[in-house]
């Protein structure tokens, strides 16, 4: 059992490629460094996907968050690019990845970033009464 950080991503087979469904992890304690000030960051993410083809595994996911802890990131940067190695890992028919930074100098900063996979189109929403 690793208990390093590390980069690199583990997927699985979908067990359920012929429909469209979304998988939410809510990772409650990203931590990395402020690239200014070398202050500790702390963000809650939340990452919603469609896979296609491969989801990722939830354990390489958690070393994967670990491996910035020790890193100078802007927000917007370290969430594109998070977002970007999901993808790369698993390619799936749409990503979003919401991380909710702390409080930094009074502000909340939020960045959304998303992936749609070309000509991927979501079903219209149900609406119940």
């Amino acid at each position: 059992m690793s208990t390093q950080p590390t980069r690199e991503l583990e997927t699985f087979p979908n067990p359920a490629p012929e429909r469209d469904y979304t998988i939410r992890i809510e990772i409650p304690e990203f931590t990395c460094l402020c690239p200014k000030t070398g202050q500790p960051d702390f963000a809650q993410m939340l990452l919603e996907y469609v896979p296609e083809q491969r989801c990722l595994e939830l354990k390489s996911l958690k070393l994967y968050i670990w491996s910035f802890r020790d890193e100078g990131h802007f927000h917007e940067a370290v969430t594109n690019r998070i977002l970007g190695d999901f993808v790369a890992a698993s390619t799936p028919r749409f990503m979003r990845l919401t991380a909710r930074f702390n409080v930094r100098g009074g502000t909340y900063p939020t960045v959304v970033v998303e992936h749609r996979a070309s000509g991927w189109v979501p079903a219209p929403p149900v609406h119940l009464p």
